[in-house]
């Protein structure tokens, strides 16, 4: 049996912000956004050319959600986006204003930056070897 992660929950505060973030600033492609009433929404974004796995948005309700907006990994780097071109989505990510808390290193394993999304979760932006 052949399996994937098909979704990766991550709190926001806001749709509407967290959509026109992630479609701006790294490229996403709004999969789904659809209203299942009393100010829920069913959002899918997906990196371009990746149908496999998504983030579904969910906005955060009540004070322990909340606290959660921006550090889902406990300040550990949260999410890698994968590159087949990493000089030119880091210069793209760059220009868009995304916040790089390293320069580029080239590892073993590949070139990696750690940046952050508009709530402050970690991510990878890699390119692996």
């Amino acid at each position: 049996m052949a399996s994937h992660l098909g979704a990766l929950t991550l709190l926001v505060r806001d749709y509407d912000e967290a959509i026109g973030w992630y479609r701006d600033k790294l490229g996403f492609t709004l999969l789904e956004d659809s209203d299942l009433g009393g100010g829920k929404r069913w959002v899918r974004l997906a990196p371009r050319g990746d149908n496999a796995t998504c983030l579904l948005l969910a906005r955060a309700v009540g004070p322990t959600q909340e606290a959660a907006i921006g550090n889902q990994a406990g300040g550990r780097v949260f999410l890698f986006l994968h590159s087949d071109d990493f000089s030119r989505d880091h210069a793209a990510m760059r220009a868009a204003g995304v916040t790089f808390l390293e320069e580029p290193r080239h590892e073993a394993y590949g070139s990696v930056a750690v940046f952050q999304d508009l709530y402050g979760n970690k991510w990878d932006l890699l390119q692996k070897r």
